[in-house]
């Protein structure tokens, strides 16, 4: 009987548990007087944080591996051994760190230590610990893992705690495993959306200016302009209106909405104008909101939909900023949707098909859902709940998705429906978010004239497809690892002179290819040419055009595609005119092949 995905995660799992605790009594033996903290499985790997004697580095970490061989090559036993607390307490009289952990376990909690013993029962190393582990160190193969970096970290994660050195590991079955994943690192490396980021000048951030703000570059700000302008191209397309709000408004906008009694450790504080408070808006849907309220609406009125590429900002600590993945100041491709009962189940099945639509157009196409349902605490009529959880199951249903329902996992407000994407590399990513909100009508008293003449709520949805900007570029660049395709590439086409005196022809390539609008750049400098290809080629460029005597002469163009590949185009001579049909139709077909 075949092992399942869930077995094989779970013996890993206790593989990387027990290779935590061999590292901590390697690293004890090494430097005497360490004191212990806590050291859990993670994804892939593994940490313990320790408050060691004095300062290690990364120069210190193939010791420790050593040490750690040692103990697994020793085989020594993993016994779990239930005690009592004041036991507990008298074995690790001199670990503060394990003797607070101990005294804020539940009183009816079961108490239990892991001793590391030889094959004579001798006890070598114990740590207070539930378990899992393997039985015996033979489990672990010796050259199945590594340790990673050192990083600092509070304990209990509290900066107001003690500062301690936390080491990483990675452990795997066998060491063909370790070395697919360190293979798996180095493209991951390879592809930093801050590397790529700073090797093609798209973005800066500037943290003597403000840490978590965005500067977008002449490259950036192209790539950017295509995106929107497709996305604001599709929203007319699919039924929506654009709009655009105010940065700020009354501290009334987010006390109406319920933000500020839940949200405000994320809000910026208050700017005192006119002697009353005004925010940044952290969020966009009081703003839109408010253009609702701005008349009477009614039945025939329904559907709204409305969206904005709309800049807000809120507070991140500066410990988890990460270049775009999580910033202070990013734009949203937000969108609200206010319609009545009946129009509710269509508008979230069109929801969904749009933002497969868009992520299939990106060139991402391995997506699943994630059905959040009702929490304990909630607001809303349990009949709306139950009609907007059903319209979110049977929209997923409907468009044939795999998804998992995340019992519980809505917010207060009301249901919603996550999206998850896979890279290239194959990590996930949540991105697009279908959120219900059955508070913000009631708190804002949004009404609308039904077709009997009442007053009614209308429905409301939150609706992100990309996420932010600044996130869906980070992740698009590790995607594509900076090599674009065509429509969204920077620099679409470089002209490259095999000499000086082609410098004249290249220029009036360049400009019967920019006349078709396409993003072009002359290579004119004094470099030979086989350096200017490789510098476009650093560049990512997708088309680099040769030109020399016999290019100018028949009015031609040498094409080369920047992954060195012929392809439909292969190297052979083009005209103008028949390259920039060809390029021209993979920009507007938003082709992800070159």
């Amino acid at each position: 009987m075949s092992e399942t995905t869930k077995e094989r995660n779970e013996r890993l799992e206790k593989i990387r548990h027990s290779v935590s605790h061999v590292m901590a009594q390697a690293v004890t033996r090494l430097f005497p007087g360490t004191r212990v903290a806590i050291g859990p499985s993670i994804e892939n790997g593994f940490y313990y944080d320790f408050q060691l004697p004095g300062p290690i580095t990364a120069e210190d970490l193939p010791a420790i591996e050593e040490e750690m061989k040692k103990i697994i090559e020793s085989r020594q036993d993993f016994v779990r051994v239930v005690t009592d607390r004041e036991e507990a307490r008298r074995r690790f009289a001199e670990e503060p760190f394990k003797l607070e952990l101990i005294d804020n376990l539940p009183e009816d909690a079961e108490v239990s230590v892991y001793e590391n013993r030889d094959a004579e029962g001798n006890t070598l190393w114990v740590d207070l610990c539930r378990g899992p582990h393997v039985a015996n160190t033979r489990e672990i193969h010796a050259g199945a893992f590594k340790l990673m970096n050192i990083a600092g970290a509070y304990w209990r994660g509290d900066e107001n705690r003690p500062m301690l050195t936390r080491i990483y590991g990675t452990a795997w079955e066998n060491p063909k495993d370790l070395k697919a994943y360190l293979a798996f690192l180095e493209e991951v490396e390879k592809r930093d959306h801050r590397r790529v980021g700073r090797e093609m000048d798209l973005y800066s951030i500037h943290e003597e200016a403000g840490a978590g703000l965005i500067y977008w570059h002449p490259n950036g700000g192209r790539m950017r302009v295509a995106i929107e302008d497709f996305w604001r191209q599709e929203h007319y397309r699919n039924g929506y209106e654009i709009l655009y709000t105010p940065h700020i408004g009354k501290s009334w906008l987010w006390e109406t909405s319920g933000h500020l009694g839940f949200y405000k450790g994320n809000m910026y504080s208050p700017m005192q104008i006119d002697n009353q408070d005004y925010i940044i808006k952290p969020m966009n849907c009081p703003f839109h909101i408010m253009i609702y309220k701005n008349k009477g609406r009614s039945y025939r009125d329904l559907p709204l939909r409305w969206a904005e590429l709309g800049t807000v900002y809120r507070y991140e600590r500066s410990g988890v900023l990460h270049g775009l993945l999580r910033v202070r100041g990013f734009t949203q491709d937000d969108a609200h949707i206010f319609c009545t009962p009946d129009q509710i189940e269509d508008e979230i099945r069109e929801v969904l098909r749009f933002s497969l639509h868009l992520w299939k157009v990106f060139g991402f196409k391995d997506i699943k859902a994630y059905l959040a349902t009702k929490p304990a605490e909630s607001v809303g009529d349990p009949a709306r709940w139950d009609q907007a959880l059903e319209s979110l199951r049977k929209a997923v249903t409907a468009e044939g998705l795999d998804y998992e329902i995340d019992e519980g996992g809505g917010a207060f407000y009301g249901p919603k429906i996550d999206l998850k994407i896979k890279d290239a590399l194959g990590r996930e990513w949540q991105m697009t978010t279908i959120q219900f909100d059955f508070n913000e009508p009631e708190r804002f008293d949004m009404t609308f004239v039904d077709a009997d003449g009442q007053h009614k709520r209308p429905y409301m949805v939150h609706r992100a497809l990309l996420g932010s900007l600044e996130r869906f570029f980070g992740v698009l660049i590790e995607h594509f690892g900076g090599a674009f395709p065509v429509w969204i590439a920077p620099e679409q086409v470089a002209v490259i002179p095999v000499a000086e005196n082609f410098n004249s022809y290249a220029k009036q390539v360049a400009a019967e290819l920019k006349a078709r609008d396409l993003r072009v750049t002359a290579e004119l400098g004094d470099e030979r040419m086989n350096a200017k290809i490789r510098a476009c080629q650093n560049r990512k460029i997708p088309y680099m055009l040769v030109v020399g005597q016999r290019e100018a002469d028949e009015g031609t163009v040498s094409v080369r595609r920047r992954d060195g590949k012929p392809g439909p185009l292969g190297s052979a001579a083009m005209k103008i005119a028949e390259f920039a049909d060809y390029a021209v139709a993979k920009v507007a077909g938003r082709d992800t092949e070159l």
